[in-house]
């Protein structure tokens, strides 16, 4: 596995990169390969062909992208030898991340006139690629996808590493499977057409990689953060590369998440419990749910006595800088309901909470034995904030 953390990379030498995964099988390794970069949508059928040769290709977009990118991708795959069926759009939005949405898109899929050649590219945010990664999984047993992420937290985050799910009333993601994309193109260009608030939800992923473990690269967030949301394609490049060669040195060491794979959840737990009770809407985007669950790991770290009160100030200060928010927007929250969800998520074992939390900036680690009355405390005190 090749990678680098953030300390030994000079922005300027970043305009293009391309970060390997080698994932360990009983039989040897299978890779794939993260490309980014500033325009590579125009490069993306080569990009195809040069890794897994000429192929049918079926687009899963969605309707806020489809309009942007869906005919730009399609002659760019048949410039490139690819075959193109005609693409399937899904409706926009985390609604579309459940069951009844899985089974249409399957039916679709199957009646598209695919077979177990064809390729499955998905193109849009994490709700596509989540979406399209667990259809691509089930149709004909599993068929190859490639992951082209249009939003910054998809770039950094949900595209690689092979988790897929859906939602269920239980939780978020709580039905998927590990399925790896054979490819992922990282073209940040595409980032200028989101919402600045969808941006910026995506920034509290890059922060997260340095709040792990990478005190130097939050560092660099601090000083460049806002120039990756103002546009600056180095910074984004740069920004978007770090957050993929972490992810890719995690996700090899630990694919099924039974061991350090789980620091990545920084802030989930409590976010996604978040996430479930406001019902996936627009009252709170997941990269906001985010960076309040990491201000809220970080401030029971401190209360528990790991982390110095001082670094939670930080924490808070810079991710409410750039606009991200820092506390739960209002709503009728009932603190048991947080915290049976807490229970429930993926991450707990045998009803007992699993928490990252940190001993400092660039410091998580796991625990699996905060008690409840802990947590109680912390929403309490949140919510009455």
């Amino acid at each position: 596995m090749t990678a680098t953390v953030s300390a030994s990379i000079s922005p300027a030498q970043v305009s293009h990169r391309v970060v390997p995964i080698d994932l360990p099988l009983a039989t040897g390794t299978r890779s794939y390969d993260i490309v980014i970069g500033d325009k590579l949508l125009a490069e993306t059928g080569k990009l195809i062909a040069g890794r897994l040769g000429q192929r049918r290709c079926l687009i899963i977009t969605d309707s806020n992208v489809a309009p942007l990118y869906q005919k730009r991708l399609e002659a760019v795959l048949a410039s490139a030898g690819h075959a193109v069926l005609p693409a399937l759009v899904v409706a926009g939005g985390e609604g579309s991340k459940d069951f009844a949405s899985l089974q249409k898109l399957l039916d679709q899929i199957l009646a598209s006139g695919v077979d177990r050649k064809t390729l499955i590219l998905a193109l849009g945010g994490g709700v596509v690629g989540d979406l399209a990664g667990v259809a691509a999984s089930l149709a004909m047993r599993g068929l190859d996808f490639v992951q082209i992420p249009t939003t910054l937290l998809a770039q950094v985050d949900s595209s690689v590493g092979g988790k897929t799910g859906i939602n269920t009333a239980a939780g978020k993601n709580t039905v998927g499977a590990f399925y790896q994309p054979r490819l992922v193109v990282g073209d940040v260009s595409l980032l200028d057409s989101l919402p600045h608030r969808e941006l910026v939800a995506g920034y509290a992923e890059v922060v997260k990689y340095g709040l792990i473990k990478d005190a130097p690269f939050f560092g660099w967030c601090r000083t460049n953060g806002a120039r990756l949301l103002n546009g600056d394609r180095e910074a984004q490049i740069y920004a978007v590369g770090v957050s993929c060669e972490h992810k890719a040195k995690i996700v090899a060491s630990d694919e099924r998440e039974t061991g350090e794979r789980a620091l990545l959840n920084l802030g989930h737990t409590f976010g996604h419990a978040l996430e479930t009770v406001t019902g996936y809407g627009q009252l709170l985007m997941h990269g906001e749910a985010v960076a309040i669950g990491t201000v809220m790991a970080f401030k029971l770290s401190a209360r528990l006595g790991f982390c110095p009160h001082a670094e939670v100030y930080d924490v808070h200060d810079h991710l409410a800088e750039v606009g991200l928010p820092t506390a739960p927007p209002k709503f009728a929250y009932n603190i048991d309901q947080l915290i049976t969800l807490m229970t429930q998520d993926k991450k707990a074992e045998g009803g007992k909470l699993t928490l990252i939390l940190a001993r400092g900036i660039g410091q998580a680690f796991v625990s699996r034995d905060v008690s409840a009355k802990e947590v109680r405390a912390l929403w309490e005190d949140t919510l009455s904030a």
